[in-house]
Parts: structure tokens; sequence; C-alpha cells
């Protein structure tokens, strides 16, 4: 085997080749390794560490979820450009923190320094470690040996491959072949080209046939057909290069016959150093035995560490991972997002500053009685234009995909309105504040860490009491509601904005006062908060009384619209028409053909395997002075109902956002659990593999990063409220947000409508750009209609619902 050495301290680079041995260690027994590793035969056997090395990629998480499940201790993540070199040295070799190393996948090819980052000189220096690289990283274990990265016959995302291998130990107990069960996910559009493979690489996998596979085809493995390589009761590797069990000798993808060209490499193995790549994702959920790939591996690391003392002296002597990590190296806000999600954590981080109680009262089966929600906003609320009001609407209850809807208004006297406008367009330059209260009274700030940090130190610094609401089935029960900007991606890693918002880039209510609908069986519930702390004498009475006055004031209101037969009108006004108005038309930012040239160029960019798609929008916009935003919102909910549909109006911004959305971004409910719905880039099943890659889709696209990056050097106008989120923040700590997506926004006097699609590789340019009218078509035709007739400018037009 390898004699195996320590890397140069850095700066310095190793040079020189590895030296062999002709030394055989003889395999140690299972008592022996046990031993060796402190623990007694039978006993659990210590955690593997792992250093997880983000390529800022989509699937990172995937896969560290897949081994923390595999290791028994989450791994610990470093983005590529986070470490230099020094530390990696320092972290690995002089505190031995780590038992082995996984490099993701992600975008770009590892030929571009700003692509791969450190990888490459850890794949130079660790040669006594473990690794494993994954898709990037496996084109980057290539490459650094020598080989070369080019185009695949076919850019492949999201489709399924079956694999032949020939038994190398990474694929212990995994079938092979046609029919086999083995099938893989494939994201990638560049491969290591199989000819260049220097005498240090060994191709081990390869696609089985050239044949795409569908995900709808059977999961079940042809085990009578398949071929099992290896047993994972003898483990222990004497010489890497003796990796087949079967003694046989499988002709190698390098020698592959004219009839064989179809066959594209998916493994390699270092010939005697630890280091692995696949092209595919065993972390993906259609992969066929990827957690046992992930398992293969963590038994070569614990069988190769066994022929070297530095492994035995990490499990000795390297800190605590959990605080090890803790302190020095996960970024804040990650190690956050593990503490946010834990029930016990979320109200201990509470600091003070205001304690909520909060007062309900419930009206059973109410719903049906009065005619729908509309009814109860259009009271309660559409007075004014329904000014500065909100309406998280579920107006399609389908597929039990929304079951609440919450609407509100000014309220009590801890109602306000938070504007936020960024001081520039890119990453970590902060903005300027606006805080409007009940009474008009403006105070305005400039936040250097963000709306997103101010907004988190105001929800930890609410204290509550989880008995006041026991018995409701929701999770909003008050606080913060509105919208989150596109631009506010620079407050989430992106770098920069292409361009300026008109619309801010976040605004949102304190909604104290509120009326949740339950969709499922017609329940009306009034919530009303208050702060304890905060009262005129000192002893929250005096609040608790005006609180109580609105639950009752507003139960009176609702009974006696049960009373009565409703009908909404609006002012009793009539309609007037204007010519110029009735010749407005929406105008498309984008001509076809330039539309049709930007799709082209997002072919180009997932071809050079910078993206795996893309999501490609536009911006059409047209005058709409006079037109009355909720009679518009009214027609679209009725036109084209969506489960996280959604009104707000902003009279200070004269900002009005009409929304149909069909998809939920992100909800985090009281029992901590997290979900997106419907999983994203999800849609009823195609009739194709083909079909299905088409129908697949996100607002920006994957890896995320880059691809917003490169949707920045295409798209001409900001997004603006498109493609951000619009719902709650609740004071107890619940959110739930959706995709703004069919979306109407009015504002000063302008109605502008987002649109597009996401561009993968079968995608067509002409299918794209009518994929993206026929998006639009909904919100436009509303838009249109209502512009058909208008009221009178002179005189005031408010909605609202009057009982006769």
């Amino acid at each position: 085997m390898a004699a195996l050495r320590l890397p140069a301290p850095p700066p310095s680079h190793a040079s020189g080749r590895w030296l062999h041995s002709s030394h055989r260690r003889t395999p140690p027994t299972p008592r022996r390794v046990a031993a060796r590793l402190g623990a007694s035969p039978g006993e659990e056997q210590p955690p593997v560490r792992t250093l997880l090395i983000d390529n800022y990629d989509s699937y990172t998480y995937n896969i560290f979820q897949e081994l923390s499940v595999v290791n028994g201790v989450p791994p610990v993540v470093v983005r590529n450009d986070e470490w230099t070199w020094r530390d990696v040295y320092k972290w690995v070799y002089k505190e031995r923190a780590f038992d082995n190393i996984v490099i993701s996948p992600g975008p770009g090819s590892p030929a571009c320094p700003s692509d791969i980052g450190v990888c490459l000189r850890i794949l130079c220096e660790c040669g006594d470690i473990p690794i494993l690289g994954v898709c990037l990283g496996h084109q980057a274990l290539g490459f650094v040996h020598g080989a070369k990265i080019v185009h695949a016959p076919e850019a492949i995302h999201g489709r399924l491959s079956e694999l032949e291998h020939h038994g190398c130990y990474l694929f212990n107990h995994i079938p092979s072949g046609i029919n086999s069960g083995f099938k893989v996910v494939r994201y990638h559009s560049l491969v290591i080209e199989p000819d260049s493979l220097s005498e240090d690489l060994t191709s081990i996998a390869w696609t089985a046939s050239p044949k795409m596979l569908s995900f709808l085809e059977s999961d079940k493995p042809d085990i009578t057909s398949s071929t099992f390589w290896g047993s994972l009761d003898n483990l222990f590797i004497t010489n890497q290069s003796e990796c087949s069990n079967s003694g046989a000798k499988i002709a190698s993808i390098n020698n592959a016959s004219e009839s064989d060209d179809y066959r594209v490499l998916m493994g390699i193995r270092h010939s005697t150093r630890p280091h692995y790549g696949v092209q595919f994702h065993p972390e993906s959920v259609a992969t066929h035995y990827g957690r046992h790939i992930f398992q293969n591996f963590k038994k070569i690391t614990t069988e190769f560490g066994l022929q070297t003392p530095l492994f035995l002296e990490r499990k000795i002597s390297s800190p605590d991972l959990g605080n090890f990590a803790a302190n020095d190296l996960l970024h804040s806000a990650r190690l956050e997002l593990w503490d946010s999600v834990s029930p016990s954590a979320l109200s201990k981080r509470s600091s003070g500053g205001k304690y909520l109680r909060l007062q309900w009262k419930k009206i059973d089966n109410f719903l049906n009685r009065i005619g729908g929600s509309e009814n109860i906003f259009s009271l309660l609320f559409g007075h004014q234009n329904a000014e500065d009001t909100f309406w998280l609407d579920s107006s399609s209850v389908d597929q039990n995909r929304a079951r609440f809807s919450f609407m509100g208004g000014k309220g009590g006297p801890l109602w306000k309105q938070m504007t936020f406008h960024l001081a520039s367009q890119r990453a970590n330059c902060g903005g300027n504040l606006t805080i409007r209260d009940t009474h008009g009274c403006t105070v305005r700030s400039f936040l250097k860490d963000g709306f997103l940090d101010f907004l988190d130190k105001e929800i930890q610094s609410i204290q509550y009491s989880e008995k006041d609401y026991e018995g409701l089935p929701f999770d909003f029960h008050g606080g913060f509601v509105g919208y989150i900007g596109y631009g506010l991606k620079v407050e989430c890693d992106a770098s920069s904005n292409s361009a300026k918002s008109s619309t801010p880039d976040a605004c949102f209510f304190f909604a104290d006062n509120l009326v949740v609908v339950d969709h499922n069986n017609g329940d009306v519930y009034i919530l009303s908060l208050h702060d304890e702390y905060s009262s005129s004498n000192g002893d929250g009475d005096c609040r608790n009384s005006i609180h109580s006055s609105w639950l009752a004031n507003t139960e009176k209101k609702l009974l006696r619209m049960d009373a009565m037969a409703p009908r909404l009108l609006i002012n009793g006004k009539s309609f007037t028409r204007s010519s110029s108005v009735n010749k407005q038309r929406f105008v498309i930012e984008k001509s076809k053909d330039e539309y049709m040239r930007d799709v082209q160029n997002c072919l180009d960019y997932i071809r050079d395997g910078e993206s795996y798609e893309l999501c490609l929008t536009t911006q059409m916009k047209r005058r709409t002075d006079y037109m009355n935003a909720l009679k518009l919102y009214l027609k679209l909910r009725k036109q084209n109902p969506a489960p996280y549909a959604a009104w707000l109006n902003f009279s200070s911004e004269n900002l009005s956002i009409c929304c149909s959305s069909p998809e939920r971004f992100l909800r985090l409910d009281q029992n901590a659990i997290l979900e997106a719905k419907p999983i994203k880039g999800t849609i009823a099943r195609g009739r194709t593999p083909e079909e299905d890659e088409c129908l697949r889709g996100s607002m920006t696209g994957a890896p995320k990063v880059r691809s917003m990056e490169i949707l920045d050097s295409l798209e001409t106008s900001p997004r603006g409220i498109y493609s951000g989120s619009i719902g709650f923040f609740s004071y107890n700590k619940t959110f739930d947000l959706n995709i703004v997506i069919r979306t109407v926004v009015l504002h000063n006097g302008e109605a502008s409508i987002g649109a597009g699609g996401a561009i993968v590789a079968l995608s067509d340019p002409e299918a794209e750009y009518n994929e993206m009218l026929l998006k639009a078509k909904a919100p436009t035709k509303v838009v249109e209609e209502c512009g058909q007739q208008m009221f009178n400018p002179d005189r005031s037009d408010s909605m609202q619902t009057t009982v006769s």
C-alpha cells in the first residue's frame, strides 16, 4: 500500500510522487478493529466526522442530511471560498477534527478557480484523508490529476440512468447493470473525458445504456438479473487497487468498443489514495442505493483509518464536535437555523421588550351563513378603498393546500407599518427603515445589518404566554404581515441586484387586531393583542379594555351581518368610460425575439454547466389611473382562485398588491416543522421523462446563487415584489410565506405583472415565450376587464358592504 505522509505545512505545496511499499498488512479481526477504536466488540462505533465543502450548490444540504444520518453526527459545512488552505490544514491535520471530506456538487467547471475554490488544493494535499467528490467534486478529482473536462454528449438534469460498476468498494452490496435496479439521478452538463484519465485514476462506474429512465418506472430492482459485488462483512482493504472481490476483470470504459460509445463515465477512484468521485447525485431521493454509497464511504473511512495512527489520534484527541463547530466553524446564521427550529430554544431566546397577551373569540359555523369570506372583509375592512389592510386569502382550499384566511386593517396601539428600502444594490449594504404608527407619526432610521436582521430582533424581543392561544387551530395569532421583495436576496447570499426596485424592498404591518376564517368548518375567530407592560396606568387594564371593546364591536358587526342579507355596493356610484384608458394595453418589456434570445443564452449557460435550470422572467406594464384596486382583486380571486392568494394595501406608498399565488414558499409551525408546498419545482406529472423535465421550475434556478447572478445579467428591470414572498411572521415565532407569482402590483397609477418560466436543457425558446404569455394571461385579463369600466376620478370610490 501507499506510504502515507502529511502534506507540508502551508504555504508550500506537496511535491514529488507518492511512495509505494510492498508491505502488506494482515487484515485485523473485528475484535482487533474494535480494540483499536477504543470499543469492545458489539459496542456502537464512534461517529465519523465529515468536513463538507459547499461549492455553492442547492443540493449541499441534502448531502448534509444523509451524512448526518449515516455518520451519527452532522458534518461541518464550509464554503469553498470561506477557508484558505491554511485553515483546512489547521483543522484537518493540527486539530485533527475530521475523519473524511466530501466535496459537493456546484455550478461551473473545476478549471475555473472561482467555481472550485480550495477544493483542488485539498485534493492535491490531503492524500491520507478519505475524500468523496460528488458531481463537480468528482470532476475536480479528475481535473487535478490531469483529466480533461468536456461537454457531455447531452446535458442531463433531473433524469435517471441505470449504472454499471466493477465492484469497487464504494459500490459494495449494490447491483450493477441493466434492469439491476441501480438507478441514479443525474444533474450535469460536463463530464470527465474517459480517455484522458491518467494512470493515477481508474474508472469504476458508467452508464449501462443510453436510455433515460422515468420516475414512473418500477422502483423494485430485478434481483434475478442483477449482480451484487463484494461483501460488507469483509471490508478491510489491503490494497486500494484490489477493489473487485470477484477476481473478474471488467473492461475499462477507457477501452470501450464502438458499440459502447454511449457509456458516460459516472465514477472514478484514485489508484493509491482513498479518493473517490461520482458524477451522479447519491443524495437524491430518487437515486437507488444512495445512502448505501454514503455508508460504504463511511466504512472505507474507518478501515482506511486503521492503517494510519492519525485516525486513532483524531478519535482520541480532537475536541467535542458540537462545541467545536459552534465556536469555530459554522456560520452563525447556519447555527441559528438549527436553534430556530427547536421549540424550547425559541421561547428561551426572547430577551424582553414586550409581553404580549392575546384575547380571542370564536363564532361557530359562521362563514356559510353570510356567503363567504369576501363579505366579511368588505364589511370590516373594505371602506376607504381598503387602505392599510391585508387579506391572506385562501380563496381556493382544494387538495387541502390551505385552510385559513387572515384579514385585518389599521388596528390599536400596537399597530405600525414598516417600510424598508435598500441603501444600495449590493450585499451587506443595509437600508433605510420608516416606521409609521396608527396616528400617522413616523420614525426613520438606518439599519446597518438589513431588514431581515431587524425583523428577527423584533420577533425575539417579544415575550408571550402559550396558554393564550391554546385551542386555536392555526399559527398566526397577530404580528408581522406583509411582503419581502426579490431584491432582498442581497441579504441572503446574493452579491448584488442589477437594478433598483421602484417599490419598497419590504413592507410590513404589525397587526394587533385580526379576523381568521376556517374554511374547513366555517368557524370565524376574532383576535386582539395587547402589551401587558404598556398601558396608561401601568398595569395593562386600560389597553385590555380597549382590545376587549374591539373584540365585542367586531363580533356585533358580524352577528348583525348574519341576521340580514348582505349585498355589496361600491358607494352606489356608476361607472364612467374613459376612451384614453380603454386604449391602454400591456407593454411587454422585451420583444419576442429578445426574450427568445435570452432563453438561448440560458441554454448556453446550462450547456456549459453553470446551472441546471434558470427561471427567466420579464415584466409587462400599463397605466391604471383611477382603477379600483380592491375591485380588481375581488375579480382576480373569483376568476383565478388560489390557496395562497393575498391582498395588501399600503396607502402611504400608493401601493396595492393583488396576488393569486398557487405556491407556498416556506412555513414553520408551532411544532417546529418546516414545510414547502408544493415541493419546489414540482407539478402534475408529465407523460414522458422529457415532459417531466420541461414541467419542473423554480423562481431562480439551481444552483441558486450562480443562477441569480446569471439572471441578473439577462433581466434588464428589477423584479420588485414579483418573485418575493407575502405572508406573516407571528409573534409566537411561526411563519408562513407564499411565492409571489400570478400577481398584479398597482403602484403610482401603473400595473405591473411579472411572468416567466424555468429554462432547462430540453427547453425550446419559442415554447418558453408562449409559456410566459400563458402564465400572465389570468392577471392581465382581469386588469383589462377592470380597465373597461372606470370610476369617475372626481369622486371617491370605496368598497363596502351595506346591510339592508
